[in-house]
C-alpha cells in the first residue's frame, strides 16, 4: 500500500518474503531440545519481517523529518491530495486508486479519538487500523460502519478506562504504536477537490482533548534507531529487539519470543545480540537466508492459481493469522498493510494464462473482461501495473498506473460488449490508447483490487473458492 525504493529494497532485500504459503508457522510447532542458532534465526526472520517492515515505514513517515517520505509527527493526520505515482517508494505494491490520509498513533500516554465526517454513500472510503504486528484490528468506513459521521476511540494494549459517551466504537491495538490508513475514493482527476473536502473532515485528537480535560503525563521520549536499506540488512534483529518492547506478548507468541530472547532479542533476553561471536553471527545469517527463501516460496504458492492469477486472502487480524508467522510475513512482503478480504481482495499475477512469466520487453498482452463478467464489487475495482523487480509503480508517457471501474465510460468496448485492456510497454496505437495500461520494459507484476467485494454470487469470496474467476492475461501473437 505505500513504499519508498530505499525501504522497499531495505526491508525487502534484508528480509525477502512474499505472500503466503499458508502453512502453519515454524514458531507454532513444539520446540526441539536441540534447536540451534540457525533454526532460531530462520524462525526469527519469518516472525520479525512484518515488524521490521512496519518500523521502517513508521520511521520514514513519522520520525525522520529529513526523509522525502515524511508525512507528519505522531498523532497528527497527514492528507495526500493526490494518488501514488512512480515517485512514491516507501511501501511496496502501492495503491494508486485512492488518495491516502494516515496517522501514526503513539498510544502510550492515552488513547486517540478518530472522527470522520458524513461521506456521500456513492463515494467509498475506509479507515484501516493496523498495529505494529501488522494486524488489522478494526475498520471504519463505508462497509464497516456506514457513511455517517462518527467518533471512534483507539486504545493501546494495556489501557483500561471508561468509554465516554459519544464514542460509536472502540478499537484496541496490540502494540503501543499504530497506524490508521484512510482511503478516499477518487472518481477522476477533476474529482480531487471533492476528495479534499472529505479529507478535511478527518480529525484526530487525544482522549483528554476530546473530553476537554487535562492531559496525562507525557510518555517518555524515545531514541528511535535510524533505519535505512543498509541498516535493515545488517541490524535486522536489533530492529526486532527495539520494536518488541512496545508489543506485549500474546499467548501464541510466548514460544518464539523465548527463542529470540535466547539470542538477545526482545524483553526478557539474557544476553545482547551484539555480543554473539563471529561464528554465531554466521549461523544467524544462514538462518535468516533460509527464512527469506521460505517466505519467497510462500508468496509464490499463496492462494489458488486461477487463470494465472494467485487468488487468496490478504491481511487480517490476530485471529486470522493465529500464530502463522510465515503467512503474516508473506502478506507483508507481498504488500504490507493489505486489507482484510472482506474490505478488498487482491488477485495478482506474474504470469500469463499459459504460465509463462510476464515480460514487457518480450511481449504485449491483453486482459479481457466479458460483458457480464466484470469484477463483482459494491465499491469499485482496478487493475494496476508494477515493475516486476521492485513492485513499484512505473514511469510512463501517459502517467497511467491503473485501469479501474470509474474509467469504464471512457474505455472502448468490443463488438460483443467486452472490455479489453492492453498491457504493454509501447502504445497499442491511438485507437486503442484509451484502454492502454503501460507496462515496464521488463518483468511485470499485475495486481487486481476488488474493493468491498460482493458476497452473493457471482463473488470472489471466499478468496480462491468464489464463483467469479478473473480472466487470464493473454499473450498477443
Amino acid at each position: 500500500m505505500m513504499t519508498k525504493r530505499d525501504f522497499a529494497r531495505s526491508a525487502a532485500a534484508a528480509m525477502a518474503a512474499p505472500l503466503s504459503g499458508f502453512g502453519r508457522a515454524l514458531a507454532q510447532t513444539k520446540p526441539s531440545p536441540a534447536l540451534n542458532l540457525r533454526d532460531i534465526a530462520e524462525q526469527g526472520l519469518i516472525y520479525g519481517l512484518p515488524i521490521v517492515m512496519n518500523y521502517g515505514v513508521m520511521y520514514e513517515f513519522a520520525v525522520d523529518r529529513s526523509s522525502s517520505q515524511f508525512r507528519a509527527p505522531f498523532n497528527r493526520i497527514a492528507n495526500a491530495h493526490e494518488v501514488f505515482t512512480y515517485k512514491d517508494t516507501a511501501v511496496v505494491t502501492p495503491n494508486s486508486d485512492t488518495p491516502y490520509s494516515n496517522i501514526w498513533m503513539d498510544l502510550r500516554a492515552e488513547p486517540i479519538v478518530l472522527s470522520v465526517p458524513a461521506v456521500d454513500p456513492k463515494r467509498y472510503y475506509s479507515v484501516q487500523l493496523c498495529d505494529g504486528n501488522t494486524y488489522n484490528y478494526g475498520y471504519i468506513g463505508s462497509r464497516a460502519t456506514g457513511s455517517e459521521a462518527g467518533d471512534y476511540l483507539v486504545v493501546g494494549p494495556t489501557w483500561s478506562g471508561l468509554i465516554p459517551a459519544g464514542i460509536k466504537k472502540f478499537f484496541r491495538s496490540s502494540t503501543q504504536f499504530s497506524l490508521a490508513l484512510f482511503r478516499t475514493q477518487l472518481f477522476n482527476p477533476a474529482d480531487i477537490d471533492n476528495v479534499i473536502k472529505v479529507q478535511d473532515g478527518y480529525k484526530a485528537q487525544t482522549l483528554s482533548a476530546y473530553l476537554n480535560r487535562p492531559a496525562p503525563a507525557a510518555a517518555p521520549a524515545i531514541d528511535f534507531p535510524k533505519f535505512n536499506k543498509e541498516l535493515a540488512q545488517s541490524n535486522f534483529f536489533e530492529f526486532v529487539d527495539f520494536a518488541l518492547q512496545f508489543a506485549p506478548v500474546w499467548p501464541n507468541e510466548a514460544e518464539i519470543r523465548a527463542r529470540l530472547a535466547g539470542i538477545g532479542v526482545g524483553p526478557g533476553k539474557t544476553r545482547n545480540f551484539k555480543d554473539l561471536s563471529p561464528d554465531e553471527k554466521l549461523e544467524v545469517a544462514a538462518g535468516a537466508k533460509d527464512g527469506e527463501e521460505k517466505i519467497e516460496a510462500a508468496i509464490a504458492n499463496s492462494g489458488k492459481n486461477i487463470n494465472g492469477w494467485r487468488v487468496g486472502a490478504g491481511g487480517g487480524d490476530a485471529q486470522f493469522y493465529d500464530g502463522d508467522w510465515l503467512r503474516r510475513a508473506a502478506v507483508a512482503r507481498a504488500g504490507i498493510y493489505a486489507n482484510d478480504a472482506a474490505e478488498a481482495t487482491y488477485p495478482f499475477t506474474r504470469t500469463d494464462s499459459e504460465s509463462e512469466p510476464l515480460d514487457g520487453s518480450q511481449h504485449a498482452y491483453t486482459l479481457t473482461f466479458a460483458k457480464d463478467a466484470l469484477p463483482p464489487v459494491n465499491a469499485f475495482w482496478s487493475v494496476t501495473m508494477y515493475d516486476g523487480r521492485t513492485q513499484l509503480l512505473i514511469e510512463n508517457p501517459i502517467n497511467r498506473y491503473l485501469v479501474n471501474s470509474p474509467m469504464l465510460p471512457d474505455l472502448k468496448k468490443n463488438a460483443d460488449g467486452s472490455v479489453t485492456i492492453y498491457l504493454q510497454s509501447k502504445s497499442p496505437g491511438a485507437d486503442r490508447e484509451a484502454n492502454w495500461l503501460p507496462a515496464p520494459d521488463g518483468p511485470m507484476y499485475v495486481v487486481m483490487r476488488l474493493y468491498w467485494p460482493k458476497t452473493t454470487p457471482p463473488s470472489i469470496l471466499p478468496p480462491g473458492d468464489g464463483t467469479w474467476r478473473p480472466p487470464g492475461v493473454t499473450k498477443v501473437t
